[in-house]
């Protein structure tokens, strides 16, 4: 920036990439993550899809900001400040200030407070401060240093009032005056004894915040048996409920270790393709209808959407001797049966050549030594008889 005939350098801040609290930072002018190493993590961005789009409609001064994992707040923009998404801020906390990142501003803001149930009409917003200084970042380091050690110290301490709860995570304020305790409880905890040893032990304002056991996944994160990233510390934002009905629906197996997730919970995933199973559904027929034959009555016992066949045995109340039907069979003896008419077979000559249930267990159906290296040992055709101290083979 030039001033008379002096040149003044402006001041570049240093933030550790590690500080983004989870999420990369968006750098707008690139149309790239300036942080890579955690590109992976995109479940707090929002794509501000006017940004090209000059004086579209008007601008509001409405600021969203996030922090340490799943926490958003919206601010104003009091002192009409130039913010970009990946910008560092200081807002207006109680007490002190927190810093967080600036993730959406323009109109759009206002409707992902709607998204969110917020009302910008009724609701008193705080106020961004500044932008980030040096010594901002530096101290916020600082606050985000002692939120491990603070963790495990709050864990024995609750642990030492026989408390029955497990704190989770620290999130520490920007100016290091207060910080959020993140529990997990199956019952009502009384906590107040514990806040009075965690004011004392860290000289710090506390605030406890219960949260479910996806929320806590969500916030530790880790690796699914998919092999890939848990997806409620990705991209999963709101926690959709999930039954047995959905496993049900999609013929997977009832067993609990093979459906629950880390957090011991049905896995989100379950709901994912349960629309295109009940979609597919509509052109099958109803299990609950006994096909009549002369060999005996069918019952339905599992159906393959994929293959569009149903399997149908004559025992009622086991699944033995299978055999599988396809669909249009299905509906042409359902057919008959209404006219009064039972059919002769369950099978046409030309459908008995039919391959045996092409599902597996998906789940432990393979050892962990299937690739080792194992020596056949070479059969040994000769035998040996020993004459006269030597060996001689015999035939």
């Amino acid at each position: 920036m030039a001033l008379g005939n002096q040149y003044i350098t402006p001041m570049t801040i240093t933030i550790d990439p590690g500080l983004y609290r989870g999420c990369p930072r968006l750098d707008e002018d690139k149309g790239q993550n300036a942080n890579s190493n955690h590109g992976s993590c995109c479940k707090l961005n929002a794509t501000n899809w006017l940004s090209d789009i000059p004086h579209a409609i008007t601008e509001s001064d409405l600021v969203e900001v996030r922090f340490k994992n799943t926490r958003k707040g919206y601010y104003r923009n009091v002192n009409a400040l130039n913010l970009k998404a990946g910008e560092m801020v200081a807002v207006e906390a109680s007490p002190g200030h927190d810093i967080g990142m600036v993730s959406l501003t323009g109109p759009l803001t206002i409707n992902q407070m709607v998204k969110n149930g917020i009302s910008y009409k009724d609701t008193e917003f705080r106020k961004i401060y500044r932008k980030t200084k040096q010594t901002d970042i530096d101290k916020w380091k600082e606050a985000i240093d002692l939120e491990q050690r603070t963790m495990i110290r709050s864990r024995q301490i609750a642990m030492d009032l026989n408390l029955n709860m497990k704190i989770g995570d620290v999130e520490y304020q920007g100016d290091k005056t207060k910080a959020i305790f993140y529990y997990i409880a199956d019952e009502r905890v009384d906590f107040r004894e514990l806040i009075k040893f965690l004011a004392d032990e860290f000289r710090i304002r506390v605030e406890m915040r219960q949260i479910g056991a996806r929320q806590e996944a969500g916030r530790i994160g880790g690796i699914g048996s998919c092999g890939r990233e848990l997806c409620c510390s990705t991209f999963v934002s709101n926690f959709v409920s999930v039954t047995t009905t959905v496993a049900r629906q999609q013929e997977l197996s009832l067993n609990p270790q093979k459906l629950a997730g880390q957090c011991g919970k049905l896995k989100c995933c379950l709901n994912y393709e349960v629309e295109v199973y009940l979609d597919a559904r509509r052109e099958f027929p109803s299990p609950d209808i006994v096909l009549e034959t002369e060999e005996g009555k069918a019952y339905h016992q599992k159906t393959d959407i994929f293959k569009r066949v149903m399997w149908y045995s004559f025992d009622s109340n086991h699944a033995t001797n299978l055999m599988s039907v396809p669909v249009e069979r299905v509906k042409d003896i359902i057919q008959l049966n209404k006219r009064g008419q039972v059919v002769e077979r369950l099978l046409l000559k030309e459908m008995e050549e039919v391959a045996p249930i092409g599902y597996m267990n998906a789940v432990g159906q393979e050892s962990l030594t299937r690739f080792d290296d194992k020596k056949k040992k070479k059969r040994d055709n000769q035998h040996w008889s020993h004459r006269k101290g030597r060996r001689k083979p015999t035939k």
